[in-house]
């Protein structure tokens, strides 16, 4: 019998397989764009340090989703859309940001390091 390794799949080992985060459907594309489009936009190269000023002036940790949306850093009907969408679309939605967060450069997180904190 195989003991599987707690710090990663096995190697070699053919019962343990390759994640693939499954492709979701869509279920309301025009609202799911109208939060999505910001996101995307707010972590864009040319909006990027605007964003993280307005996170910090407000105290706010980047990592609190539904905390940006209710300061309406996203826009002012992100957090009305986003409400409306259904659970997978904003698990897609919350997916995103926190995947477009962890893509910042590492000398931009540094010198915003306090809205990375985990503390």
């Amino acid at each position: 019998m195989h003991t599987p390794d707690i710090n990663g799949p096995a190697v070699g080992n053919p019962a343990v397989g390759n994640f693939e985060q499954p492709v979701l459907a869509i279920a309301d594309p025009d609202r799911f764009h109208a939060v999505h489009a910001p996101i995307e936009e707010a972590f864009s190269a040319p909006k990027l340090t605007g964003f993280l000023q307005s996170l910090s002036r407000r105290g706010l940790r980047i990592r609190n989703f539904e905390a940006v949306l209710s300061n309406g850093i996203l826009g002012p009907n992100a957090k009305a859309e986003y409400t409306k969408l259904g659970n997978a679309d904003q698990g897609q939605i919350r997916e995103f940001y926190l995947a477009s967060l962890e893509k910042v450069a590492p000398d931009v997180r540094e010198k915003f390091f306090k809205l990375y904190a985990y503390y």
